[in-house]
């Protein structure tokens, strides 16, 4: 079986407050895009001690291949079913501590194409309890619409919001950003009026009105995130944003734009919404 995980884009994103338990309580908007990696899970003939054999080509992923975040998910759930010995291949393609989410996709995908593999019959409810256990937006690609995170990232609402038709353009800077880094450079702001009554408004007026709290530390460490932004405005993004906590910078076009020379030693993808 082969699926195909897919990144997301943060329109805007709000730093709360911090919890009791060392997380932060956000708000944002996570918007799915047709940027993917590609995860094939075949059945293991033999009998593996670990009963999962992963392996990954394309953009080296730090650690160990037993310590990968599809291993873990694969580890979750047989402790509650006796899952078959399965080889795992996962090509990554979407760039790694850039902000969209691909970790968390290659989870979560991995999930909902092990409960089809082994046909384990999971509620859409029971997938996304296991997927909240890996990570905080995990739990969004069980879904994969676009919908309003809140607290951690793992309590989702649908939101009303399309980008249909529109071009994006994602560029990557070739820096790896940690979430410990990114939130090092923010205070919490419980003020201000909610993403969720700004994004009813056209696109145009998100430049004024939708920020990324992370974006301005990160700029200030990584000054060229910044002139990627400008660049992208520059060449006419009706919206322009760092995405997460970083480093990837996506822009939203009315039509297809023309590149410049500006983003040729980076890593960019284009790709025009359904």
């Amino acid at each position: 079986m082969v699926v195909y995980p897919n990144c997301k884009i943060n329109i805007g994103l709000r730093i709360l407050n911090k919890r009791s338990d060392g997380f932060h309580n956000i708000e944002s908007v996570f918007y799915p895009l047709p940027v993917c990696d590609i995860l094939e899970i075949t059945r293991q003939e033999g009998n593996l001690e670990n009963k999962i054999a992963f392996k990954s080509t394309g953009i080296s992923i730090p650690g160990e291949a037993n310590e990968n975040i599809c291993v873990k998910a694969y580890q979750l759930i047989n402790q509650d079913y006796a899952l078959p010995a399965i080889d795992v291949h996962l090509h990554k393609q979407i760039p790694i501590g850039a902000g969209l989410g691909g970790g968390s996709a290659d989870a979560a995908f991995f999930i909902k194409a092990l409960n089809e593999f082994d046909e384990l019959n999971l509620s859409f409810g029971e997938m996304h309890h296991y997927a909240k256990q890996i990570g905080s937006d995990c739990s969004f690609f069980i879904n994969n619409k676009p919908a309003l995170a809140l607290q951690k990232g793992e309590v989702l609402e649908p939101i009303n919001v399309s980008l249909k038709a529109f071009h994006i353009v994602i560029v990557y800077p070739n820096i790896h950003i940690s979430t410990a880094l990114a939130y090092s450079g923010v205070v919490p702001n419980p003020t201000g009026e909610s993403i969720e009554d700004l994004i009813q408004q056209p696109i145009h007026t998100w430049k004024a009105s939708i920020c990324n709290a992370f974006e301005a530390g990160i700029i200030k460490q990584f000054p060229i995130i910044g002139d990627i932004k400008n660049e992208l405005y520059a060449i006419g993004a009706q919206y322009a944003s760092m995405t997460g906590s970083g480093s990837a910078v996506y822009g939203i076009f009315e039509t297809k734009p023309e590149l410049t020379n500006n983003f040729s030693n980076f890593t960019v993808f284009e790709t025009q919404l359904d």
